[in-house]
């Protein structure tokens, strides 16, 4: 007799679990830092966790007249209208192109829920203190020049990638973003 559904999917899970080395230790790890890891512009970048509400497509957004060139507009997300902001022109100043598989990451502010716009999702990233790049390395200076240096507090490197972990919540806390009024 075969096994129920349910049964034989909580056995491949435990199966694969097995198989992956380390995994169970690495949960909880000293030192590990895991968040969601996406790109805007030429830097790849990733936010805590529990910065991050959720991950969508983009929704059909409504533009809002004299609002900030990175402001996009707002969207109807099951029946909360968000306001949607293009990250990669608030932060460099250049809009992102739009496409088809285009992701927001919806960021909880004081007032409501507020949705960036992201260029290329990643999806769950893990970095542990030895990836970490110390703050006077060239490449961790690049990963915050500019206006990312508001929001990147350390950069990791990992699988010959400079990591940059974005702080959402600060970002949804400065006075600049919070005004999106011209």
């Amino acid at each position: 007799m075969g096994l129920a559904p349910f049964d034989l999917l909580a056995n491949y899970e435990q199966r694969s679990l097995a198989h992956v080395v380390g995994l169970p230790e690495q949960l909880d790890a000293p030192g590990l830092w895991r968040g969601v890891g996406f790109r805007i512009g030429s830097r790849r970048l990733a936010a805590g966790f529990d910065e991050v509400r959720e991950i969508l497509p983009l929704p059909q957004v409504t533009p809002v007249p004299g609002a900030q060139p990175w402001m996009l507009g707002v969207a109807n997300v099951r029946g909360n209208l968000l306001p949607i902001v293009d990250l990669k022109q608030f932060l460099e100043g250049e809009r992102t192109v739009l496409h088809e598989s285009q992701r927001i990451l919806l960021v909880r502010q004081a007032g409501g829920d507020v949705a960036v716009l992201i260029d290329e999702l990643f999806g769950q990233r893990s970095f542990v203190e030895e990836q970490e790049l110390p703050a006077d390395d060239a490449v961790a200076g690049q990963m915050a020049e500019g206006r990312y240096g508001h929001f990147v507090d350390r950069t990791y490197r990992l699988d010959h990638h400079a990591w940059g972990v974005f702080s959402l919540d600060r970002l949804a806390r400065t006075p600049e973003f919070r005004q999106a009024a011209v």
